[in-house]
């Protein structure tokens, strides 16, 4: 239980005093009526004995009376219902309003009690309780089983002004003769037939005689004895004084306890209205109706209900009835009325005088005496046997009523002594006892009495008996014997099972449990609180269960969650007697253990009880914060409990709005991920319009990729320094369209005036019930820069919201449309909220959510948008701290106008053949008001498109659309009607920058008219598109850089992007391979540029087409080279194949002679060369040809000066670019189409075969990681093949040789070796002729001869330099002979250590020797 101010001890003297009755003469009331007060209530604060009493015990021993309190009361003579034990509404409306009007004091000392996790704050007192107790008592009906209550003295006052005092003396105490024995009431009861009368004379200081009121005293004294007698004087202030001298007021903290007009005061924070509805509320609960209120307005819970008082009868001496009265006039008239005005301290002093004077002079020697009488007859019966002393009560006492049944016996009313039987004098004697602290004597009285009562049978007595032997026993000195609960057990028992009386056994309940609590057996105080709970009284249910709740909390292992269980009982059966506020103190309290640990169900049912009362007691922001708690965690109610917390927390909020209209309140629902939210800038993009495809630019609806936003940023970069003239500004940044939590929000965002933005709010309904939001709009602060006020607008729609897990995110998007320039701000979101009537589907349509909402409760609020930065971690004091850095997505700059391009693709395909060139337009478009320039744009795949080149634009291409129409998108060009198909074509220099090699990947130009687009303006340019050279599909990014033609704005560029996936399909495969070639031109036929060599190229083309696209067959067109050191001679295929078709998985193969080219003056010059193999040739040295053969991938060149290794590798290097031009038909509805495409291979190595599309790549091997740094890579030394190729050797003799073997024996022939430098630096070469074919084989087949002459030759060439050496074979017989037997050795004339590598020799050269003879 709770701590309480009183020690068990002191409440349980408190509980039991003396009584003494007062009976007044109507003087005598109008005395003590001038302080507002009747004669007991001017006795109440002075009834606690100060100093000791003493008296003695039956055995003579003096005993010391302490801390005495004796009780005074007005004889009331109505009598009450008779007592059955059942509380009567008076009573209970009494004790409500005792609870009531008894609240927790605001900031009042907590106790704050550790139990495991748990810290919970816990009022340390309850004084409701405390107050609830002491009126109990109080107000207990008085009983014929017991004497505590009875009456033990009366005091006689008569006024010191009455005509003869001692004539009123003698009306008065015949007056309670006749109350007491007359038998006509009930009411009140009388300890003993000879009661105690003292006399008391009230003398009033300020109008009265006092010489006649000494008088008076003087024959009182001769009349009654100085001990039965007191003459009090009061009212010695006057009036005059009274302003001045302030006098304390004792009687307010008492007279609050006794009178219920007083008893109605209003708490700190409690309304009237609240007063009404809570006492209306006790009579519904209790089951009386509202009329039962008229009966309380004369009644105490003491008095008897008899019909009517007779004029003249005593109660007119009585004080004032006390009345209840509605509290506003209630408190009106405590504020206004003052207690004792009329007394002095003296007059205190006189009346505390007087009490002590009562009790220590009259009352005390009069118990006394009772005592010893009372104990002589106890001791005389002790003597006696068991029949005598039955014989000795039937004398005594006339003997008991009838005998009856056992059943009769156990019932409450079932067996009745007379006032006189021996039985009831034992108890009387130990119920003196006990009111003057006898406790040792008194157990043995209640203990002799217990026997005698359970042998009789007579439960009610017994149970009584038992109740006060357990408190004696309790309250002796020095515990000889420990405290008999289970007397108290026993006692509870039988008071609630077998006499029905709920009274008692609750008064027995509280004395037990503030004992057990007093020993610390807080477990059995707890286990008897909880068994006095029932249905019969939810006031005293509640205040037991919450003190049952204390004692759990307060054992030595705290029982945190049974302390907040029985809480919540507490607070149920509270609110159930209609104490609203301490109903929702219990939940609070318990609220402390629930919260947070996972009862999630509890946790919902106490925030919604705390909601509802608190907005019962009209604390609207209390309300409101409880039900926000069950709204915004994830809740496990049904959809139907969910959907009523809902509407009550709507109804609640609604309310609360109503009464302050100041600023818009939070709302909790639905929650929004404010991390999530997303800012885009600008207008949203417009769809395609007809065969326009419009640029598809950055939308909300497109997923944020960290790779493509990387590659984005990479393509702006490109384009800035290419617009920029190769350098990026330091103060770049790259452009963001559209804000989120992955990208930099570091910066303030900069947004275009006139140009809307756009936010996107990503919601989360953690409820199963659809909610409705409606009229969106966004909250802002705008600070205007330089201009007026801004004026801007916010658009919203109702978006309902689910929480279906198979629906996408709830999101909703609203615009800003700012119209000048500034700061912006956006701070939150505003909206209607709604509850839908039905848990169904959820809402989908505008109109649907606006229906609703309009059916249920809607309130209006906000939700501010509070976006967290990226946490910063550079520094060591960020890195051992938690701190996060700014968000700026939700604060733009306005900036001033910008111009806004627009792009639309027309006749874009989405297929293509792998190397297919098709030509669509673009259509540029400035919808802004101001004017464009600087037009650039990059890409990804920059082989993918081109558009041309400005210088050598040509007049056969469509300049529109309509006048595509299988027009061939190459420049081409008749065959001069007497050249052949294979014959060489003139050669054509062009420069890689005509054709804009670097547009797409640097950031290239487009070439506008003017090179501006003014505001509203348009222009079409043609664009080339070339089909990958892999399969597949392909995703193509275009960056289109714009400026603007006014310089200086914060904006210094602004970018449109496009993205387009094309689908690529197999074409034609390409294989080229270049052999050298053996053959030397002799010396008349040669031309200039063939000194310096020829080779073969073998090109094999191969349909690879699976005939999916519709392809019918491809025709090759067109073969073109383009070189610096080659060019194609002419083609060497048979004259027929003047047209080369490929169906499908056919295969054919081409082969040209390549001659050397002439060194070129100007190094970026490039000559195109063509072979064509149909009539008409297309001129590939212009768009689109050759700007897609530019726009290939190349390899790059080697800045290094060229090594040992570069001048050998050189010798086989070919560095020939071959461009197939071919022609495909296509079957597309019943209509052949022409479709055309180049393809590319570049040969590198001789006899190193190249191939037009690129092979994969192996996956490498896992490698060791290496920590330690590397050595550079060594010097690279050619390999032995490489050097084996520095020389080519060729041998010129006649292929028949005639010889007349008998005229001369031997046979010379003469033999020409021309050796041919293929490096670029000098080579050291030896000539051996000595070499034998020492092979038998060859021998065997060919003949062996020798050289004549010089066998070894050393000599130097020079680069690319051809020699000849003469040489003689010499043979012996005639027959086949190999000449190829020469050995060639070279090596490089600068590297002096290297050693001499034989070259390869030439293909064998065979001669026949004829005899001719």
């Amino acid at each position: 239980m709770a701590q309480c101010v009183q020690s068990v001890q002191e409440f349980i003297q408190d509980s039991f005093v003396p009584m003494v009755a007062v009976l007044c003469s109507e003087d005598a009331e109008k005395v003590t009526r001038k302080n507002n007060l009747n004669f007991s209530e001017l006795l109440r604060p002075f009834c606690r004995l100060t100093s000791e009493g003493h008296m003695r015990d039956p055995s003579n021993q003096l005993q010391v009376v302490k801390n005495l309190r004796i009780s005074v009361n007005n004889v009331v003579t109505r009598p009450t219902v008779p007592s059955s034990g059942v509380p009567g509404h008076a009573h209970r409306r009494l004790l409500s309003e005792v609870v009531l009007t008894c609240q927790p004091a605001e900031g009042g000392v907590a106790n704050v009690i550790t139990a495991g996790d748990y810290d919970l704050n816990i009022s340390a007192t309850t004084p409701w309780f405390e107050a609830y107790r002491e009126s109990f008592l109080q107000s207990m009906p008085a009983s014929d089983h017991e004497f505590l209550n009875h009456y033990l003295a009366c005091l006689l006052v008569v006024s010191s002004s009455e005509a003869v005092p001692v004539e009123k003396f003698l009306k008065l105490s015949q007056e309670q003769h006749r109350i007491q024995h007359s038998g006509e009431y009930t009411n009140p009861k009388w300890f003993i037939p000879n009661t105690l009368k003292y006399y008391v004379l009230l003398h009033d200081m300020s109008q009265g005689d006092e010489q006649r009121a000494d008088s008076v005293y003087e024959d009182m004294k001769q009349r009654y004895g100085a001990q039965g007698c007191y003459l009090l004087k009061v009212n010695s202030r006057t009036a005059a004084a009274g302003a001045d001298e302030q006098i304390p007021d004792p009687w307010s903290q008492y007279l609050h306890k006794s009178s219920l007009q007083s008893q109605v005061q209003l708490g700190p924070r409690l309304s009237v209205p609240s007063i009404y509805l809570l006492m209306y509320r006790t009579s519904e609960v209790d089951g009386h109706d509202s009329e039962e209120k008229g009966d309380l307005d004369n009644t105490h819970p003491l008095q008897l209900d008899t019909p009517s008082d007779t004029p003249g009868s005593l109660d007119a001496l009585r004080a004032v009835a006390v009345e209840t009265k509605p509290p506003p006039l209630a408190t009106g008239v405590a504020a206004a009325t003052s207690h004792g005005a009329c007394l002095t301290l003296n007059d205190h002093d006189r009346i505390r005088l007087f009490i002590q004077e009562f009790t220590f002079r009259g009352l005390l020697p009069h118990i006394e005496k009772n005592i010893r009488q009372l104990n002589d007859q106890l001791v005389s019966r002790k003597g006696l046997s068991r029949s005598l002393f039955s014989a000795t009560k039937k004398w005594f006492g006339g003997g008991k009523v009838p005998e009856k049944s056992i059943a009769e016996l156990k019932n409450t009313s079932g067996l009745l002594y007379p006032p006189e039987a021996p039985e009831l004098q034992i108890r009387k004697m130990a119920d003196l006892c006990f009111l003057v602290q006898l406790y040792d004597l008194a157990y043995s009285c209640y203990h002799t009495a217990k026997k005698d009562f359970l042998s009789d049978q007579a439960m009610l007595y017994a149970a009584g008996a038992l109740e006060m032997a357990a408190v004696s026993a309790f309250l002796q000195v020095g515990a000889p014997r420990p405290y008999p609960a289970h007397y108290m057990d026993t006692a509870i028992q039988t008071y609630r099972d077998v006499s029905k009386n709920m009274v008692l056994a609750e008064r027995c309940a509280l004395l037990s449990a503030e004992v057990l609590k007093s020993q610390a057996k807080y477990s059995d105080a707890a286990t008897l609180l909880i068994k006095m709970t029932s249905e019969d009284s939810d006031l005293r249910s509640a205040l037991l269960l919450e003190q049952a709740a204390h004692c759990f909390i307060n054992m030595r292992n705290p029982m945190v969650r049974k302390f907040a269980f029985h809480m919540i009982l507490a607070g149920h059966r509270f609110s159930k007697a209609g104490q609203k506020r301490h109903a929702l103190r219990c939940y609070c309290q318990a609220m402390q253990v629930y919260k947070g640990k996972g009862w999630s169900l509890a946790e919902d049912h106490i925030n919604f009880t705390i909601g509802r009362q608190s907005f019962t007691l009209r604390q609207p922001e209390n309300a409101v914060t409880a039900f926000r708690h069950i709204l915004t965690n994830d809740s496990q109610q049904t959809s139907t409990q969910q959907g009523a917390f809902l509407r009550e927390y709507l109804y609640v909020y609604k309310n609360v709005t109503g009464a302050c209209e100041v600023a818009l309140p939070q709302l909790p629902l639905p929650c929004i991920n404010s991390s999530a939210t997303r800012v885009y800038f600008g207008h949203e993009r417009r769809l395609a319009e007809g065969e326009k495809q419009a640029a598809t630019h950055v939308s909300l609806d497109q997923e944020f990729d960290r790779d493509l936003a990387a590659m984005w940023q990479d393509l702006e970069e490109q384009v800035v320094a290419a617009a920029k003239r190769g350098v990026v500004p330091a103060t770049f940044q790259s452009t963001q369209c559209c804000l989120n939590s992955q990208t930099d929000n570091l910066r303030f965002p900069l947004a275009v005036v006139e140009e809307p933005i756009i936010v996107e709010v990503v919601f989360r309904n953690p409820l199963k019930v659809p909610l409705v939001l409606s009229d969106l709009s966004l909250l802002w602060k705008f600070t205007l820069k330089d201009f007026n006020r801004p004026q801007e607008d916010s658009v919203g729609d109702a978006v309902p919201i689910s929480n279906e897990k198979e629906a996408s995110v709830p999101r909703a998007r609203l615009k800003l449309l700012p119209h000048q320039t500034g700061q912006l701000n956006i701070l939150g979101l505003v909206y209607n909220l709604a509850s839908t009537s039905s848990t169904g589907d959820t809402i989908n349509s505008t109109a649907a959510s606006q229906t609703e909402a309009a059916e249920g409760t809607s309130v209006r609020g906000r939700q501010d948008l509070e976006i967290q930065g990226p946490r910063l971690n550079q520094t060591k004091e960020e890195k051992t701290s938690v701190s996060h850095g700014p968000d700026r997505r939700l604060d733009p700059t306005i900036t001033p106008p910008m111009p806004l391009l627009e792009v639309f693709f027309l006749q874009f395909p989405t297929a293509l053949l792998c190397g297919e060139i098709r030509k669509a337009y673009v259509e540029f478009c400035n919808m802004s008001r101001v004017t464009l320039c600087g037009l650039r744009v990059a890409s990804t795949h920059p082989d993918f498109f081109t558009f041309g080149s400005s210088s050598l634009a040509t007049p056969l291409t469509p300049l529109s659309p309509t006048s595509f129409e299988n027009c061939s998108a190459y420049k081409t060009l008749a065959t001069p009607p007497g050249a052949t198909p294979g014959s060489v074509a003139a050669v054509t220099l062009v420069s890689e920058g005509d054709f804009g090699s670097g547009t797409g990947l640097r950031g290239g130009g487009i070439p506008l008219g003017e090179g501006t687009l003014k505001p509203g303006e348009s222009t079409q340019l043609p664009m080339w598109l070339r089909g990958p050279d892999q399969e597949g599909v392909h995703e193509i990014h275009f960056l289109f850089y714009y400026e603007s033609a006014e310089k200086g704005g914060k904006i210094s560029h602004r970018v449109l992007r496009h993205t387009v996936f094309i689908c690529a399909s197999r074409s034609l495969s390409v294989r080229a391979t270049a052999c050298r070639s053996n053959t030397l031109p002799e010396e008349e036929e040669e031309e200039e540029e063939e000194r310096n060599g020829s080779m073969l190229v073998f090109v094999d083309v191969e349909n690879i087409n699976s005939s999916e696209a519709g392809v019918r067959e491809f025709h090759i067109a067109q073969v073109s080279s383009s070189s610096k050191q080659w060019r194609l001679h002419k083609c060497i295929n048979p004259a027929e194949d003047k047209d080369c078709k490929l169906t499908s998985r056919e295969r054919g193969k081409l082969c040209f002679r390549a001659t050397r080219c002439k060194p070129l003056k100007k190094r970026s010059a490039f000559p195109f060369s063509k072979s064509g193999v149909s009539s008409l040739q297309i001129i590939t040295s212009t768009t689109p040809c050759a700007d897609f053969f530019f726009r290939r991938c190349q390899p790059l060149d080697s800045l290094r000066p060229p090594d040992i290794a570069g001048v050998v590798r050189k010798c086989n290097e070919v560095d020939l670019d071959i461009i197939i031009l071919w022609k495909a038909f296509v079957v597309e509805d019943n209509k052949q189409v022409i479709l055309e495409g180049q393809l590319h291979v570049a040969l590198q190595t001789i006899d190193k075969e190249a191939c037009s599309l690129t092979q994969k790549e192996e996956a490498q091997e896992m490698v060791l990681l290496k920590f330690k740094p590397e050595l550079p890579p060594p010097m690279t030394r050619p390999s032995m093949e490489q050097l084996s190729h520095l020389i080519k050797t060729n041998l010129q003799y006649p292929e028949s040789y005639s010889h007349p073997f008998n005229q001369k024996s031997l046979c010379m022939v003469p033999v020409t070796l021309t050796l041919s430098n293929c490096s670029l630096a000098q080579v050291d070469v030896i000539i051996d002729l000595r070499h034998k074919t020492t092979s038998p084989e060859s021998l065997e087949v060919h003949g062996s001869f020798t050289w004549l002459g010089q066998t070894q030759f050393k000599m130097q060439l020079g680069a690319q330099e051809v020699m000849r050496v003469q040489l003689r074979a010499c043979f012996l017989h005639a027959g086949v002979y190999n000449l190829g037997t020469p050995r060639v050795f070279a090596k490089l004339a600068d590297q002096g250590a290297m050693c001499e590598t034989s070259q390869q020799t030439a293909t064998p050269a065979l001669i026949i020797i004829i005899n001719s003879t």
